[in-house]
């Protein structure tokens, strides 16, 4: 009798070790444990640690309840301003109702993703390519509020939404770039323009300042001086001394180096040059036969005068008497010479 009592005892709890078994479940702290017995939802979700269910009737469902990190793939958009684009994002959401992520939706992982895609096309298509670009934060709210609004019946809570790389084409990040280049040189140039008005006015007021003391221009190109020779790699050259330009610049004035304005030496004449006959040919009228020097009158060039003004040499040479004339008449001497191709007041036209 004592055995058969001890073998059922043994039983008993062999059965009831195998029924703990069944029946524990531990769910873990960043778990949920939602209980369907008979394929309805039984009591409220079950809290971390050791829980109990009837085997073959319960059936326990652990959710997670951290927070997912879930990436959205890649997507190509055209942006308001015409312009293709890729853009990929990624989500951080979590549950906050584990029975409605159960029963409301079949996935809710793979409904968030789906709904972060079709976000991120909507808002591709509604903005600019400089929003994309450099006003991220804002384009990061609107798009979790977008994925936000239907996952919250699913009892989903989207934390965060990021956009992580915006993919452009080849031919506009070369377009962009070099709008940086231009706008980068524009304001170099603004800067270096600047920078000369700035010299200028410092320069114009050194120069007044130096134009009182000659000797402080000299100084200042003494140690440019020096401070070329101190590279010793480029050769300098002043061929003409400061002192002997301000002589030369008096010298033009016409000043003398004590101030006194320096007499010019007259003018001298140059002596007339005396022209030696040559030896003419004559010419033939009628009989007689006339040398070209008593039919016209040697004219000696004209001279210019001391005084700047043209002076006209003597018809006649004056070592030279008056030839005679053809019918032996005396020419007229210098005081009463006349041109003699002219003709005389006294006598006929002369024959040709």
């Amino acid at each position: 009798m004592v055995p058969e009592l001890v073998g059922a005892i043994v039983a008993l709890v062999c059965v009831a070790l195998v029924y703990m078994g069944m029946a524990a479940r531990v769910i873990k702290q960043y778990e949920r444990g939602v209980l369907f017995r008979l394929g309805r939802v039984a009591g409220d979700v079950r809290p971390p640690g050791l829980t109990l269910i009837i085997p073959f009737v319960d059936r326990l469902a652990k959710v997670n309840m951290q927070i997912v990190t879930l990436p959205i793939p890649a997507q190509e958009g055209i942006t308001r301003d015409n312009v293709t684009v890729r853009v990929d994002a990624v989500v951080y959401f979590r549950v906050v109702d584990a029975a409605s992520a159960l029963i409301k939706v079949e996935d809710y992982k793979f409904a968030v993703s789906q709904m972060a895609q079709t976000s991120l096309r909507s808002i591709i298509g509604k903005s600019d390519l400089d929003d994309l670009l450099s006003n991220r934060e804002q384009l990061n709210q609107g798009l979790e509020l977008m994925i936000d609004s239907p996952a919250v019946g699913w009892g989903i809570q989207v934390d965060r939404v990021e956009i992580k790389d915006v993919s452009l084409p080849d031919t506009m990040k070369r377009s962009m770039a070099r709008q940086a280049e231009a706008d980068r040189e524009r304001r170099a140039r603004i800067i270096n323009a600047d920078a000369e008005l700035q010299a200028s006015k410092k320069l114009a007021e050194a120069a007044q300042q130096m134009s009182g003391t000659p000797a402080a221009l000299q100084l200042r190109l003494l140690q440019t001086v020096m401070a070329v020779s101190a590279e010793k790699n480029s050769t300098l050259v002043l061929p003409i001394p400061v002192e002997l330009l301000h002589f030369l610049e008096r010298g033009n004035r016409g000043d003398t180096p004590n101030g006194e304005t320096a007499a010019r030496p007259p003018r001298q004449q140059e002596p007339e040059r005396q022209l030696d006959p040559e030896p003419e040919p004559e010419l033939e009228q009628g009989p007689h036969r006339v040398g070209l020097q008593e039919a016209a009158p040697q004219l000696a060039p004209e001279e210019i005068a001391p005084n700047g003004e043209p002076a006209r040499a003597p018809d006649l040479a004056p070592d030279r008497a008056p030839a005679p004339d053809l019918d032996g008449v005396p020419a007229p001497g210098p005081e009463t010479a006349h041109h003699p191709l002219a003709p005389d007041p006294g006598r006929g036209a002369r024959p040709d």
